[in-house]
């Protein structure tokens, strides 16, 4: 199936009222419809498998902004740290070490958010309330460990539920603490990404204060 070009439009007009930032899920869809969007002007993709975005990321565009929207294992962050725009999914510091000591190597600044937990389902990795502070706290601290990463904001996942209710209550409170956070460590001056939301929810993560979208299935149809 070729990217969606009719539903991207819809999409792009939608957040552009809300000032949204679009990221183009396009895990496991061929280099040809990430192309499609290129040319409509897409610049953000995401992918979630680290060798299928190093083979994509060298036969697309130097243009493109690649996000990094998985899991990532520390043992892979050297292979996307030369060229990566935005890890979305940092859950501990001892992958925001590896993260810095791979970005010294290609001596660039890579930018990261921390993946926070807010539903209840196992599938889904991230930090509680207690272990972000902790990171937030530990950067600061040992700014001098940490000169080659960037933190942005916060990452979520809400669970995979039909509850509107509980959707909307997980993404609340991750909007609430993205809130405090910068209130309490100002000193994350570029501390303003929210990503949250996705093809089923976007609307309602958008209601809930995200400003950075992750879609796929609406712009690429379901997964390969």
């Amino acid at each position: 199936m070729a990217a969606n070009t009719i539903a991207y439009q819809q999409i792009l007009q939608e957040l552009i009222a809300s000032n949204t930032t679009l990221i183009a899920v396009s895990k496991t869809k061929p280099v040809e419809d990430i192309l499609q969007l290129y040319h409509l002007g897409q610049r953000d993709f995401g992918e979630n498998y680290v060798q299928e975005l190093v083979d994509k990321a060298a036969q697309l565009p130097a243009g493109i902004h690649w996000h990094f929207i998985g899991h990532l294992q520390k043992n892979k962050a050297k292979y996307i740290a030369p060229f990566v725009y935005l890890i979305h999914g940092v859950d501990s510091l001892s992958l925001l070490t590896e993260i810095n000591k791979q970005a010294k190597k290609n001596n660039r600044v890579i930018d990261c958010l921390l993946q926070v937990y807010i539903t209840n389902e196992i599938t889904k990795f991230g930090l509680n309330k207690s272990e972000l502070i902790n990171i937030l706290n530990t950067i600061l601290s040992t700014s001098e460990n940490f000169q080659y990463i960037r933190i942005r904001g916060l990452m979520g996942m809400a669970g995979f539920t039909d509850n509107a209710a509980q959707i909307e209550a997980e993404f609340t409170y991750l909007r609430q603490l993205f809130d405090n956070c910068k209130v309490q460590f100002p000193q994350f001056a570029q501390f303003n990404f929210l990503s949250m939301g996705m093809s089923g929810d976007y609307k309602m993560a958008i209601a809930c204060g995200s400003n950075m979208v992750r879609i796929g299935s609406l712009l690429f149809g379901s997964r390969s």
